[in-house]
């Protein structure tokens, strides 16, 4: 190697470097996050790299003042967020695009990333100039994705480059209101000598859309690509400096989209957005309830319907379990879309307090429509979709339930339940079990549903069994 270049270790979670290689990263305690890296050390690239350096602050030099400012005199008056024209955008953004803020937008290939920014372009160009840069794609490319998605303005420009200096460059030059960096990893800058996609790479490109974003004032989305892990690829340093990191979560063989705000400075990161992939591009699904309850099953055991909330947004999803004599030593439990190890809690608890027996059976959990539940809410539905299974007892298809189940089998009390309640109400539910504790929050009377309110997982069982008994008399005396 020349000795001009030099190779380090470079953690991609927090950009911790060293010298040799380690299997755990002393700053961020991270396992197997040490990539290699070589860098130029001569003087000239040191030169380089001042003068790089110096470029942010170049760009600051033209919008801002070096003199301080007390609150008061910063005035906020101007309208501060655009519009995207897609109504789930808008909710995970917390209310629109801010000015001057940089969003990075994460997913699998394939997932729709590109898809929604291409679209939201349409309704930009009306009112905004547009500069959509890509670095994978030729103009022609673009055109070709455009005419097929409905796309057409006259305020979209396309600047196919990779290097990070020229984009900025153009943007100083053409002032657009919104600049979209079609990917990150494709960007690159000349001083710094390692290749594109790199860790030093997407860490200083970033720097640098950071410093044009807020000095111009101009909003910038960033396409981040995702690693073999599903974390977007990159240092963790990078998601630090953008002020929004949204992801696209779904399966790519499935048409639903969920989008999720990890991050946001502007707003909350507890809502979502429901997309759903057609031929045309993402179409927003603004019932999203009404959507993973297509199809349920009638009469059939292991299924319940539980209410989570997202943000401000109820949301009815079905749970289905399915418990069944195991053919191994070992009995097996799978949980798609549930949290494994509150699984493993639910049926040490129902077979602690409750009595039943999982000890020698398969257990398997599955979320409907590719959602996943991470509220502690989720608890109770998913206990009464196990006994369900365990029993061959059919829960009611239109009753909904929610509470989170303690150690001791008691059902606790959770918050939104007048939200949760309007929304099953709303879908045309008749019963609701909630956890009686949460009684004090709402006034049962006006509602029209059916409110069954228990205190522990033994009552609730005990209603799941007697209605199921009052149902079959209630059919055989038809």
């Amino acid at each position: 190697m020349s000795p001009k270049l030099k190779t380090v270790y470079i953690c991609s979670s927090c950009g911790y470097e060293s010298s040799k290689w380690n299997g755990r990263c002393p700053s961020c305690k991270e396992w197997n996050t040490f990539e290699e890296e070589v860098i130029d050390v001569s003087p000239a690239a040191k030169t380089t790299g001042k003068a790089a350096r110096a470029t942010g602050a170049e760009l600051s030099a033209l919008s801002c003042s070096d003199k301080i400012k007390t609150l008061d005199e910063i005035t906020a008056e101007d309208e501060i967020r655009y519009s995207t024209g897609t109504g789930e955008l808008d909710r995970v953004l917390g209310g629109g695009l801010v000015k001057g803020s940089l969003v990075l937008l994460g997913g699998e290939p394939g997932i729709g990333k590109s898809t929604l920014l291409l679209q939201i372009c349409s309704y930009f160009g009306k009112e905004h100039s547009i500069l959509y840069v890509s670095g994978e794609e030729s103009p022609r490319q673009v055109k070709l994705r455009a005419e097929r998605l409905g796309v057409n303005t006259g305020n979209l420009y396309l600047l196919s480059v990779t290097d990070a200096e020229s984009v900025c460059a153009t943007v100083m030059e053409s002032r657009p209101e919104i600049v979209i960096i079609d990917s990150i990893q494709t960007m690159s800058i000349k001083s710094v000598s390692s290749t594109s996609g790199s860790i030093a790479q997407v860490r200083e490109c970033t720097n640098m859309f950071m410093h044009l974003a807020k000095d111009m004032e101009i909003p910038i989305f960033l396409v981040g690509h995702v690693n073999k892990d599903g974390a977007i690829a990159g240092p963790k340093v990078m998601e630090h400096i953008v002020d929004t990191v949204l992801f696209f979560e779904g399966d790519r063989h499935q048409s639903y989209r969920l989008l999720r705000a990890v991050k946001n400075r502007f707003g909350s990161t507890n809502e979502i957005g429901v997309f759903e992939m057609q031929d045309k591009g993402l179409e927003q699904i603004e019932n999203p309830s009404l959507m993973f309850l297509t199809g349920r099953p009638a009469g059939v055991s292991g299924s319940c319907v539980g209410c989570v909330m997202e943000g401000t947004r109820p949301i009815l999803a079905e749970i289905q379990a399915l418990v069944t004599k195991s053919g191994y030593s070992a009995p097996r439990r799978t949980s798609t879309g549930f949290d494994f190890a509150r699984l493993a809690i639910i049926i040490a608890v129902l077979e602690k307090r409750a009595g039943l027996f999982y000890g020698t059976l398969d257990v398997f959990v599955n979320i409907v429509g590719g959602f996943r539940l991470d509220e502690p809410a989720a608890d109770l539905p998913a206990a009464l979709a196990l006994y369900s299974s365990l029993m061959d007892i059919p829960v009611n298809e239109k009753l909904v339930s929610f509470g989170e189940i303690g150690l001791g089998g008691e059902i606790r009390s959770i918050s939104s339940v007048s939200q949760r309640i309007s929304e099953a109400e709303r879908l045309g539910f008749e019963k609701c079990i909630i956890p009686k504790m949460s009684l004090r929050q709402i006034d049962p009377k006006k509602y029209h549903i059916g409110i069954v309110a228990v205190s522990n997982v033994r009552q609730a069982f005990d209603y799941i069994r007697k209605d199921h008994e009052k149902r079959q008399q209630g059919a055989s005396e038809q």
